[in-house]
């Protein structure tokens, strides 16, 4: 499957925690945000990952900013243009930092990926160290994340 569309809500209990605390949510520049509160990016024309059976090839290069924000900006996390790309232990999720610079906020499990009925892929994520620092340094490494929705053809 050639994946054309990632879906994220980075982890549920903070955008919970954004929306009790009176905080906002922006998407644009390519994202969107979904009904059930999640994140949506479409890939860019030169995306090239695709994820079968066998190990996954290529980097799934997405476009869009997605900011939460709350107390008056003392909680402001922004991700920009999200990738999910290779690395020596399987997959990550980074974002850019600058326009040379990514980063490695969550690696995905791959081997606990559950391919649903619509055919997107749905693989579990948990927090880098990276990640960590990024998002309020609240989710120690190897906290579980919100999962990783793929879309392709």
């Amino acid at each position: 499957m050639r994946v054309t569309s990632l879906g994220w809500g980075v982890k549920q209990s903070l955008r919970s925690y954004v929306e009790m605390n009176g905080g906002t949510f922006t998407a644009d520049d390519g994202a969107s945000r979904a009904l059930d509160g999640a994140f949506a990016f479409e890939a860019v024309p030169d995306s090239d990952l695709a994820v079968d059976g066998g190990a996954p090839s290529g980097t799934g290069r997405f476009r869009g900013r997605i900011g939460l924000q709350a107390h008056g900006g003392m909680l402001s996390i922004t991700l920009i243009d999200p990738w999910i790309e290779p690395d020596a232990s399987g997959l990550v999720l980074s974002i850019a930092e600058s326009p040379t610079r990514r980063t490695a906020i969550a690696r995905l499990d791959l081997a606990a990926a559950v391919k649903e009925p619509d055919g997107a892929l749905v693989i579990p994520t948990a927090t880098t160290l990276d990640g960590m620092m990024i998002l309020g340094d609240h989710y120690p490494p190897g906290t579980a994340l919100d999962p990783v929705r793929l879309v392709g053809v």
